[in-house]
């Protein structure tokens, strides 16, 4: 599992060891990734930075299945997406060499056809990994809410800091949000589904909203009466700093985020929650948990 300290993988690797599974952790630093004592020898953790290529020959080859759970949205360089697009190759290039059986890659919804520069590096990665000699399912997620999810708590900061924001017109851009439980279990149940070999799904919860409707939501959850205008503002990087001072992003991923709002994140029909048997949680449900979660002192940190 590539990104075992990323939100995603935190959340997913215990669901791994407990259906039984030995898993091959990868991370930039060892220091980073705490595991429960009880699951120590069941995880091989290595060092690996996928800029590298020489670094990857610390991954066992005996795997049978691998999640690709890795993005640079957090990069201080304009040239995240050149990034990007030489760790999938050096990973697909690796899982080459190995008996990997099924690759399953966490991508972004990428219908809009004007996608952001984050959203295009997504789908330019899924298009690079689908090239590899295994078995490939991808992912589509929007929004994801959850206690912790980068996205989530900048909604939060703003909703609870803020008692009238003024924010740009992207606040109009319909999204289609989904809890983290869902993704976690989709994520997990995809794995070697010869169903869902060789295709790529969008998933997303039963919602369709704009990210003002999102917010409004959020207030009334929390019992908060806010006013929301959205104004024709047209600079990236004046929204990106009101997010910087008013929320925990960093001033870069503000600045992805915000130019991602732009595109649409809007799922297609497919069939891939009757083919999981899950269904997705509401916006109301999912933000219910995520608050409850915060409120006994359950937190895991993230950029989803």
């Amino acid at each position: 599992m590539t990104g075992a300290t990323g939100y995603i993988g935190k959340r997913l690797l215990p669901v791994l060891l407990e259906n039984g599974h030995e898993v091959v952790c990868c991370v930039r630093d060892k220091a980073r990734l705490r595991v429960d004592p009880e699951w120590v020898d069941r995880i091989t953790v290595v060092e690996v930075d996928f800029i590298q290529k020489s670094t990857l020959n610390e991954i066992p080859k005996e795997i049978d299945g691998a999640y690709y759970l890795v993005h640079s949205m957090t990069s201080t360089s304009n040239g995240f997406d050149l990034a990007e697009a030489v760790s999938a190759h050096n990973f697909k290039d690796y899982m080459n060499t190995t008996g990997v059986r099924h690759v399953v890659y966490l991508s972004g919804i990428a219908n809009d056809p004007h996608l952001s520069k984050h959203l295009a590096s997504r789908k330019n990665v899924e298009d690079i990994l689908t090239g590899g000699n295994y078995k490939f399912t991808t992912l589509r997620a929007g929004i994801i809410i959850g206690s912790g999810s980068a996205s989530f708590e900048m909604m939060r900061h703003l909703v609870e800091k803020l008692p009238i924001m003024i924010a740009p017109h992207w606040l109009k851009t319909r999204s289609q949000p989904i809890a983290i439980r869902d993704v976690i279990y989709c994520l997990e149940k995809v794995l070697f589904k010869e169903e869902c070999f060789n295709r790529n799904y969008d998933i997303g919860g039963p919602d369709v909203m704009t990210y003002q409707e999102m917010l409004q939501e959020l207030a009334r959850i929390r019992k908060l009466k806010r006013r929301i205008y959205s104004l024709p503002l047209p600079i990236p990087r004046l929204a990106s700093i009101w997010l910087y001072l008013f929320t925990p992003a960093s001033f870069h991923l503000a600045n992805h985020l915000v130019r991602s709002m732009r595109s649409e994140v809007v799922a297609r029909n497919n069939r891939l929650h009757r083919i999981l048997g899950v269904c997705p949680m509401t916006f109301f449900e999912a933000v219910e948990e995520a608050l409850a979660l915060q409120g006994r002192g359950l937190r895991v940190e993230g950029q989803a």
